[in-house]
Formats: structure tokens, sequence, C-alpha cells
């Protein structure tokens, strides 16, 4: 795996496939450990993000490190990535074509990584990769089964940066993904 790895990270960081290479000062790939069970995906990376070339490393970042610690993980133990892997301008929604053209690096990555649970972080990753008309704050909580994937999506840290009274309920989702780890018995392909 780690050569396939390499490699797939060698080939994205030279991805000129839409714009959005056109600003970035990184590619962020994605950060943690490709060994394991337990996958979270974003929308794309953010001004902090960009600036160091890994992924969730601004407020947003250290909030959702909050609530992985709640939970008894932290970035050894699970691996995180975002549908785009540059910045769109000024941290916009990626756009439609942008999703896209950046799916190709994050089916691959799944597709090595091969998680048991994936968990978007954000409507627009639940959206990707649960479907169309997920609605984040009436579906987060709940629990999709995808082929073999288990998935649940929460609020992304940076909208609950802005929006406080929904910490208490990511915090319940966060329990969620506590309890289906027990259930499935997850605690890491290393552990």
């Amino acid at each position: 795996m780690a050569n396939a790895w390499s490699d797939l990270r060698d080939k994205c960081t030279q991805c000129k496939e839409c714009q959005l290479f056109e600003k970035r000062t990184n590619v962020v790939f994605g950060d943690g450990n490709p060994m394991t069970d337990i996958m979270f995906i974003g929308e794309g990376p953010g001004e902090q993000e960009d600036i160091k070339g890994r992924a969730f490393v601004g407020p947003a970042g250290l909030l959702l490190d909050r609530y992985l610690d709640y939970i008894g993980l932290d970035r050894t133990k699970i691996y995180i990535a975002n549908i785009v892997k540059c910045r769109p301008p000024q941290n916009r929604d990626p756009l439609e074509q942008e999703q896209e053209i950046c799916m190709q690096w994050l089916r691959a990555q799944v597709r090595l990584i091969r998680p048991k649970i994936i968990v978007c972080l954000g409507r627009i990753a639940a959206k990707k990769l649960i479907g169309p008309d997920f609605r984040i704050t009436v579906d987060h909580g709940k629990w999709f089964e995808r082929g073999s994937f288990h998935i649940i999506a929460t609020y992304h840290p940076a909208a609950l940066l802005r929006a406080p009274d929904k910490k208490g309920e990511a915090l319940d989702d966060f329990l969620e993904i506590e309890k289906k780890m027990n259930e499935l018995g997850l605690f890491g392909k290393e552990d």
C-alpha cells in the first residue's frame, strides 16, 4: 500500500485539472493514518490548510480535535480528507465541476484505505457521499449504508464555530460514531 499511496499523493499534488490549482499554495491531500477503519471527509481546505498543506489545522481543526478526543480518537487513529484538495477562493463552496474533477482522488484514497466508517463533515460532503437530498440540519447523526461503508454526517466544525448552539448536536453525532465503532469492534487496524 505504501507505494500506491505515495504514487497517488504524487499524482494528486501535480493536478491541474480545474482552476483551483491556479491560486493554491499547497494541495491538501489529507492527514492522519491511512491504515485506519475510520475516515473523515470535509468539503475543502481553508486558508490555514492551504498554507500548511494539512487538513483541518485551523480553528475548525482544533474543534474537530476536541470532538475526536472526547470519543478516544486522534489523528493517529483516523484519516481526514476533503472532497476538493485545493482551497476555493475566499473559502467559497467548491463548485460542482470542481467536486467532480477532484472526486477521482478521494475515490482512490477510499479504495486504498477501505474504511468501515466514513464521517461526512458538513453538508457538501454529505450531499456528495450520501445523497443530493441530504439536509444537514435534519439528517445529521443518522447512519447510511453505501456498499460496505457505514456513513454518517455531522456539522462541519467551521459551521459550529459560527453557530455554537449546534455543538451539543454535534457531540451527540460523535457519540453515535463511538457507538458504531464499538458495535463493529473498531479501534483502528493498528490496535
